[in-house]
């Protein structure tokens, strides 16, 4: 097994970051040929998903659907006033698994990892987990 961790500086209030290549990298320097990659966002108003790369607009697309699934405005009880992002960061959930096979991670031709922030800007951590299959 091995595992580490990536930072990740998130500009806007809601975005979705395309962390691929992050993942990749982190991939391509272990050497490994087989397995899983577990990634985890220890964070309660940021999510993870898979989704498509292709066109941003999908991306934008996801943002809206989930404010208009969430109202903005509701009277929430949370103190700090993020509890949509909290909302937001459960629908999306906080781990993703992905396999590994010939040294790639196993993706569809459009889809892409993505780092999706829901209280933003600040500074965020992924957390990634390769188990190796023998």
């Amino acid at each position: 097994m091995i595992a580490g961790k990536f930072s990740i500086t998130t500009a806007r209030p809601m975005e979705m970051i395309d962390i691929t290549a992050m993942v990749s990298d982190r991939l391509r320097q272990a050497c490994i040929t087989q397995g899983t990659c577990t990634l985890f966002n220890p964070h309660t108003t940021a999510g993870l998903t898979i989704n498509e790369g292709a066109d941003p607009d999908v991306q934008q697309d996801i943002i809206s659907g989930l404010q208009k699934i969430v109202p903005m405005a509701y009277p929430f009880k949370h103190a700090e006033g993020n509890s949509p992002a909290h909302i937001m960061a459960s629908l999306t959930g906080s781990a993703l698994t992905i396999l590994i096979e010939d040294g790639q991670l196993v993706l569809g031709t459009w889809q892409r990892i993505f780092f999706c922030e829901f209280d933003g800007p600040r500074p965020r951590t992924v957390l990634w987990r390769i188990l190796v299959c023998t």
